[in-house]
């Protein structure tokens, strides 16, 4: 090909691609066009629609603002309307108001005129009072004060010895309608209950086959006992006691706990801290078996079912928990029998009274570890297992906490002072009996008329001594009243105390 050719061939592609250029570029500007176009349009109709919206939310605004109004307008005319009534009846009552006012006024100046009559009454009575008293007391040769003196001093004689002698026919007429039913239903129950005497308090002793024992029960540098106390929470007394080891605890269960295991090393011989905790997780397991047991035993004896089994547990744990000496659930189970029998004589519910009487002293399965009284801790108990409001009152009341609800409380009650007060049932601290013995004398000492007192049959009868000169033989009666009263509000004592006033006149002279 010739430069001319090539030359043309160029050309021609220099001006096809200018053209192809030109081409694509028109009909861009073409495309832009119409999209700005139609970008035009879109904005003119949403404009459009944005102003018509605007008219249709001022129109709805407006009309709500004249239902408003219109609403406003209606309850300020009802306002208007109820002010006006109020005022009119405001307007009535004041008028009303001003004629009692009136009314008022005139009846304070009658009464003042009457209170001025009276006043001068009253003087002239009391003038002629005076006189009449003055006169009186020139015939009579004494004052006023010493005639009233006289007169007050007769009076209280004559009225103490009336109420003696009264108080002495009521309560002879009371002992001899009550006494022999009463001693017929006591007697009925308690021959048909027999139980156990005092039983053991808060130490357990462990026989031991030989003295050498000892050395191995306390181990290596003590590390025995301090496992063994650690395990059960007791205290171990090793002392020279020959062939004996004292387990001392409150918690009578871990006492047990202790107890058994320590029979259970010694007989096995292999005494060191990881068979000593092994052997008491064991023992710990047994006694649980054994509360179950005891639990259902009592629940047996006693013939009562649909009890909770959380109470037959705390049932149970009674067995190895003592008052003044005397077993709980023991105790327990013969207040049930007690008020089964008298409730059965009164005719009352007897499942109830027997009930209450098994349950009554529940709290003292965890009273050492929860803070409150037994009563109360019983009482929140059996309303935590679902027992009937009669039950829970029964274990509230039976110490006089609160006011019997039922004749199976009052029944329950009494059971339970039978049970504690029957001879051999309970015993008390040397420390209680002196300090309960000093109290009964204070008491009786701390009346007017007392020369001397006696706390006899340990603690069970005061006698007291009183002067024949200030206590008369009526009076004897009414002091042998107050200090009961005194002594059942000041002390906490098992069974009863009789108080016995005595009133001697002596008669000496002399033949010469």
């Amino acid at each position: 090909m010739t430069v001319t050719g090539i030359i043309a061939a160029i050309i021609a592609l220099v001006i096809g691609l200018a053209g192809g250029y030109f081409y694509r570029k028109n009909a861009m500007e073409k495309k832009i066009g119409q999209t700005e176009e139609y970008a035009r349009n879109l904005l003119d109709e949403a404009t459009r629609k944005a102003e018509d919206k605007k008219k249709e939310a001022v129109l709805e605004a407006k009309e709500e603002i004249i239902r408003l109004k219109n609403e406003l307008d209606k309850e300020i005319r009802d306002r208007r309307k109820e002010v006006t009534r109020l005022e009119t009846r405001v307007n009535q009552r004041e008028e009303q108001f001003d004629k009692k006012l009136d009314n008022l006024e005139q009846r304070e100046e009658q009464l003042n005129q009457k209170y001025k009559d009276a006043e001068r009454l009253e003087a002239e009575a009391q003038a002629m009072h005076d006189k009449q008293l003055a006169e009186l007391e020139r015939v009579a040769n004494m004052t006023t004060d010493e005639a009233k003196a006289i007169l007050i001093e007769r009076v209280q004689k004559d009225a103490y010895h009336d109420a003696a002698v009264m108080v002495r026919e009521i309560e002879q007429r009371a002992k001899e309608e009550a006494d022999k039913k009463a001693r017929d239903i006591i007697s009925t129950a308690i021959q048909k209950c027999a139980a156990d005497h005092v039983a053991e308090t808060t130490v357990s002793v462990v026989a031991l086959p030989n003295d050498d024992m000892k050395g191995r029960i306390i181990g290596r540098e003590g590390r025995n006992i301090r496992t063994l106390e650690t395990a059960t929470g007791v205290d171990l007394i090793i002392d020279d006691t020959p062939e004996a080891v004292i387990i001392s605890a409150f918690d009578p269960v871990r006492r047990e706990v202790a107890r058994v295991a320590l029979e259970r090393l010694i007989a096995d011989g292999r005494i060191h801290p990881a068979r000593i905790e092994e052997i008491v997780e064991k023992a710990r397991r047994d006694v649980d078996n054994q509360i179950r047991e005891a639990g259902d035993q009592a629940i047996f004896e006693t013939n009562l079912h649909g009890i909770h089994p959380e109470l037959v547990k705390l049932l149970g744990r009674m067995r190895f928990r003592t008052s003044y000496g005397q077993n709980v659930l023991r105790h327990s189970i013969e207040v049930s029998h007690l008020a089964g029998v008298m409730a059965a004589e009164l005719g009352a519910d007897v499942q109830l009274a027997k009930r209450a009487g098994l349950l009554h002293d529940i709290g003292k399965a965890i009273d050492h570890e929860v803070e409150g009284t037994h009563v109360t801790i019983g009482g929140d108990l059996c309303k935590k297992f679902h027992e009937s409001d009669l039950v829970v009152n029964a274990v509230l009341a039976h110490h006089n906490d609160v006011e019997f609800q039922s004749v199976e409380a009052v029944l329950v009650q009494a059971a339970d002072a039978i049970s504690a007060a029957r001879p051999g049932a309970r015993r008390e601290s040397l420390e209680n009996y002196i300090k309960r013995l000093e109290k009964l004398e204070s008491i009786a000492y701390s009346f007017e008329g007392v020369e001397t007192c006696y706390a006899i049959q340990s603690g069970r009868e005061v006698r007291i001594i009183v002067k024949p000169e200030d206590v008369n033989d009526a009076g004897t009666l009414i002091l042998a009243r107050e200090i009961v009263k005194k002594i059942e509000k000041e002390m906490e004592y098992p069974g009863q105390i009789k108080v016995n006033v005595i009133r001697e006149t002596r008669a000496v002279d002399f033949a010469k």
